[in-house]
């Protein structure tokens, strides 16, 4: 077995807003609810705290919810001070017309199998959001969004596509800087997590849910290759308890 020579610590946001409301949210740009603060600080923080972890860089997406529970989480650890690269590549997957319907709604309306479909298959996109969707000219104006060039901008994505944006920054970006020994933390979401999860284990990862706010740590080799398994920082009923949570349509 190949030892250990790196290790890179990741955390998907806490409960957002929609989260909570069971809404389709991807691109839209919602903020914590009060559960996903006290999560953040609570869960994620607290975790990290136990484990003594420590940080020289973290590297975020460009949607407050993450940005937020990053916030939190370096506060708390007194690393305030360290750089923090916001990367609109680590984005949400974008659910196209899905974005400000409720789950259950659309599992209704559409089925539950077909939006299962669109929630957690590999290349089956929903349909593209249109200008007459009430939150489209919200994300194509959000200024945090503005840098992103048009024809970079998705209308609609799949885990797959979210995974042809999200790879290249963790190759270009991210590597480099766990190659440097520096200790790298990573917060964004769910799908653009489970696309990196994907892409380093390598493994059909249909059915596996990140659960909200739980740190996970995956170690490497010299030449990056995974070590062991994914270690969640809870014991193995809460970690459980929270991807049952993820996975169901009526729940978050």
């Amino acid at each position: 077995m190949h030892k250990a020579a790196y290790s890179v610590t990741f955390v998907r946001h806490g409960e957002s807003e929609w989260n909570k409301m069971n809404l389709f949210c991807g691109w839209h740009d919602v903020g914590l609810s009060e559960e996903g603060e006290w999560d953040a600080l609570e869960v994620s923080a607290a975790a990290l705290k136990r484990e003594n972890m420590r940080y020289d860089i973290a590297f975020t997406s460009c949607l407050r919810r993450a940005n937020q529970t990053l916030d939190i989480i370096l506060k708390e650890l007194n690393l305030t001070d360290i750089p923090v690269r916001q990367l609109w590549r680590l984005n949400e997957r974008h659910y196209g017309a899905l974005t400000g319907f409720n789950k259950r709604q659309m599992a209704d309306i559409y089925g539950e199998e077909q939006v299962q479909v669109w929630r957690r298959s590999f290349n089956v996109p929903p349909p593209a959001i249109e200008p007459t969707n009430p939150y489209y000219h919200a994300i194509k104006n959000n200024p945090r969004l503005r840098h992103i060039s048009e024809q970079d901008f998705p209308t609609t994505e799949t885990l797959e596509t979210t995974m042809e944006r999200v790879v290249p920054e963790w190759t270009d970006s991210i590597i480099p800087e766990v190659r440097g020994g520096k200790r790298v933390l990573v917060v964004a979401h769910g799908t653009s997590l489970r696309g990196l999860v994907k892409h380093i284990q390598d493994a059909d990862i249909m059915k596996f849910n990140l659960p909200n706010s739980i740190p996970f740590i995956i170690d490497f080799d010299e030449s990056m290759k995974m070590v062991g398994g994914i270690r969640f920082l809870a014991n193995d009923d809460t970690v459980l308890k929270a991807m049952e949570k993820v996975a169901s349509i009526g729940g978050k």
